[in-house]
């Protein structure tokens, strides 16, 4: 290979990974929602905690790069991911299809905006589950549905 078709071909991959890069940060799976909010990140973490509770769900886990880097002396946006589910559910989706129990629990992805303010985006659990093919999934996630659109709406709005 000459210098100029050795360049011509790194060119080429430059501009595909970078079309790639950008296809892939703007697509969203479906059934994926992003609400935004006048809210900061901090709050509206702990308004989305507090809508769990209030809609009876259970804060199963979270996950946080920031806190993370933070702890490394890194600043970076902040963002958490909050899992929720309740085992009542765990349980019935479970009968239904142990392979969907890699969906479990829902998670909620708080992100904070550059203008302050914060973001809330998750997948309903419809979409989550639609994949199984299951009837019992699909009318426990029509159930988790409204509660799951009342946690989001509950935190976001205010």
């Amino acid at each position: 290979m000459n210098k100029r078709t050795f360049t011509s071909t790194l060119a080429l991959v430059a501009i595909l990974a970078t079309t790639n890069t950008a296809m892939a940060e703007s697509a969203t799976l479906p059934g994926t929602l992003t609400f935004s909010s006048k809210h900061d990140f901090g709050s509206l973490v702990a308004r989305v905690e507090a809508a769990v509770t209030q809609q009876k769900m259970g804060m199963v886990a979270q996950a946080s790069a920031s806190v993370g880097a933070a702890g490394r002396g890194i600043k970076i946006p902040g963002n958490v991911v909050l899992m929720v589910f309740r085992n009542d559910y765990a349980v019935r989706m479970l009968r239904a299809s142990v392979p969907a129990g890699i969906e479990a629990p829902i998670r909620l992805y708080v992100t904070e905006n550059p203008d302050g303010t914060a973001s809330l985006t998750y997948r309903t659990p419809s979409t989550v589950f639609a994949p199984y093919k299951s009837e019992k999934l699909n009318d426990m996630a029509a159930e988790l549905d409204p509660i799951f659109d009342r946690i989001v709406h509950d935190a976001v709005g205010g």
